[in-house]
């Protein structure tokens, strides 16, 4: 006799707000009135709370225009730490109902609790007490959506914010996902949305219902079999828990356009030690690294290396950026934004440092720096050519 096939009971938690929500907690004076995370007039704003969101304000938005939308509103540089402290602890919360968490940021992740629901009850119930525990434990609101593939789940905890829950069960899919705007579809961005436009394709129906070989003579395989199968709500992906890190990186946009060639490559050598600071906390090593690039034109422009193995040194990376940077040759030209990248990410130490290559005494170098700031505060050694003050940087 076959075993019963089980549904799969998919949760997608989101926090509300979630800088906001963090800087409210921390300052009670904010609540009430529009709170937007995102510091300096050429920054992004991170986070906007909902007071400040009925001005229109929203996240990856410029500060300069969100200021303008909202002079009033209160602008608060982010404090990535107590964001990392918090996740943390939310995440064990999620961990402590199912071992299968997928995060997807610091403040939403993916929860199959299809094999919890004996101990915990089905998942509406699983949801309530996650929601009462985030709130009751630290002190913010998180929503949830229910249903049985990461695709719907996440639909619908975007439709239940903020401090919501909806659930979405198998005989209802259709009819609640095919009056949504075909921008609902994962990997609709503008470019796929003006194609759909012309094609006269307006919902996610209108898809649906539109031959799948169509979609792929229109928009390419991938992503004409991928809309297709979406607007009939199939989504096959597991919840995948620890995934690896694909990227670490850090980037800084700058008060002010610069062109001077020292200054750059100063801001390059910060980012390098950022994030490599970051590569060496977490016991990885990365075999390729970005320079990414923002003209004042607003042009973006990356170059990479990959290397035969992987390194986790500030000087190394630092002058592959630096040759990077210099290989361009647009001395002059005026930048606003410099970030560096490093990806292909490997958890075992190469060979060549194992067997103390050249740049061992570099490695060392940067332990001991590493150690002090731990000790004594991420100010306390810094390279030369950085220690005439800070600006501010946002975590990629």
């Amino acid at each position: 006799m076959s075993e019963e096939l089980v549904q799969a009971t998919i949760l997608h938690v989101d926090m509300d707000a979630f800088y906001a929500s963090v800087a409210e907690l921390d300052n009670p004076q904010y609540k009430g009135k529009a709170l937007v995370v995102g510091a300096g007039v050429r920054g992004v704003v991170l986070s906007a709370n909902y007071e400040a969101r009925k001005f229109g304000i929203r996240a990856a938005m410029p500060v300069g225009r969100a200021k303008r939308m909202a002079p009033h509103a209160i602008f608060i540089a982010p404090e990535h730490h107590r964001y990392a402290e918090i996740s943390e602890r939310v995440m064990a919360i999620f961990n402590s109902f199912t071992p299968l968490v997928e995060p997807i940021s610091l403040d939403e992740a993916f929860l199959d609790v299809t094999g919890s629901q004996k101990l915990f009850g089905d998942g509406r119930e699983i949801a309530a007490k996650i929601r009462a525990q985030v709130e009751q434990e630290e002190g913010i609101t998180c929503s949830v959506g229910i249903a049985q593939s990461k695709f719907i789940a996440k639909l619908a905890s975007q439709h239940c914010k903020p401090n919501g829950m909806l659930e979405i069960k198998s005989d209802r899919i259709l009819e609640f996902l095919h009056p949504l705007p075909v921008r609902a579809l994962w990997g609709v961005g503008p470019k796929t949305a003006e194609s759909l436009d012309r094609l006269g394709l307006h919902t996610v129906a209108d898809i649906a219902n539109t031959p799948r070989s169509t979609l792929v003579r229109a928009l390419g395989d991938a992503t004409g079999e991928s809309l297709y199968e979406l607007a009939w709500g199939r989504d096959y992906r597991n919840v995948i828990p620890d995934e690896p890190e694909k990227s670490i990186g850090n980037e800084e946009t700058f008060a002010r356009d610069i062109d001077s060639p020292e200054e750059i490559l100063a801001e390059f050598l910060r980012m390098a030690e950022k994030a490599t600071a970051r590569l060496r906390e977490r016991g990885l090593f990365a075999k390729t690294v970005t320079m990414k690039i923002k003209f004042a034109d607003f042009t973006t422009l990356s170059r990479a290396k990959t290397l035969p193995i992987g390194i986790d040194g500030t000087h190394e990376t630092y002058e592959i950026v630096k040759k990077l940077y210099l290989a361009l040759n647009n001395e002059g030209a005026r930048i606003r934004l410099v970030g560096v990248s490093l990806s292909n990410l490997l958890d075992e130490a190469p060979v060549q440092l194992e067997l103390g290559a050249r740049e061992r005494g570099w490695r060392d170098a940067d332990t001991a720096i590493d150690k002090a700031k731990a000790r004594f505060g991420g100010g306390s050694v810094r390279p030369g050519r950085l220690i005439t003050g800070d600006s501010g940087d946002s975590e990629a």
